[in-house]
């Protein structure tokens, strides 16, 4: 039903940010706009052109691409491992093609349509990384800008559909080198079993976080502090 209501909305093929950022100063004026809209559950269902939503969105300060992996990054074996010059970049500073480290992932097939919505929308996007116990984050512009300097090149990722099928797909990792930290677990969620049964009944199990407390980092206000000067200023 979700979708068959975005279709209907003539938003099903938009792709668009996960989430809006906001002053503190501004939240009386969304909180209200959005109860005019019919509440939180009709937003996915109206389309930007509302006069409402322009309006929310000209008090965002930055637009959100949400993304997550399950691990630890702290762990992970070459986690603020120095960049050095790598022979598949030309010489540019890299990591090893094997190297597994925290990194802020971008769809190659959803790059085009976040800039278009950054151009037309004129709200910055940032892509934030969140992981289980830090969280990571790029603005699309400086993820752009390494992309384009052959500093981050594709790398094809495989990708399961809750009905089991598989698709290949090409991405970009942004090493977490590149990125602000966003936050660090100040404390960590629960891992909890759950599943869902396919119209075949096939029983897809899979993992859910519950609770945990995420603290941002000054470098994470900082950044966001500059974003809102920059746009309302």
């Amino acid at each position: 039903m979700y979708f068959e209501r975005l279709e209907a909305a003539g938003l099903g093929e938009m792709k668009r940010p996960d989430l809006l950022i906001f002053r503190a100063q501004d939240k009386l004026f969304v909180e209200q706009t959005i109860e005019a809209l019919g509440g939180s559950q009709e937003l996915p269902f109206t389309h930007e052109n509302n006069s409402d939503i322009a309006a929310i969105l000209a008090r965002a300060v930055i637009a959100v691409e949400c993304e997550n992996s399950l691990w630890k990054a702290r762990q992970m074996p070459d986690y603020q491992t120095p960049l050095t010059p790598q022979k598949r970049l030309g010489g540019l500073l890299g990591l090893k093609k094997s190297a597994v480290t925290p990194t802020v992932i971008i769809k190659d097939e959803d790059v085009a349509s976040l800039r278009r919505w950054q151009m037309e929308r004129g709200v910055a996007i940032h892509i934030w990384h969140a992981f289980y116990d830090e969280a990571y984050g790029v603005s699309l512009d400086e993820a752009l800008r390494l992309i384009g300097e052959g500093l981050i090149i594709p790398t094809e990722q495989i990708f399961q559909a809750p009905s089991g099928s598989t698709t290949r797909k090409a991405i970009f990792k942004i090493y977490h080198q590149y990125a602000y930290l966003l936050g660090q677990a100040e404390e960590e969620a629960t891992l909890e079993p759950a599943y869902i049964v396919d119209k075949n009944g096939h029983i897809l199990p899979y993992v859910t976080f519950k609770g945990g407390r995420l603290i941002l980092s000054s470098s994470a206000l900082e950044t966001l502090n500059a974003a809102a000067d920059q746009r309302f200023t």
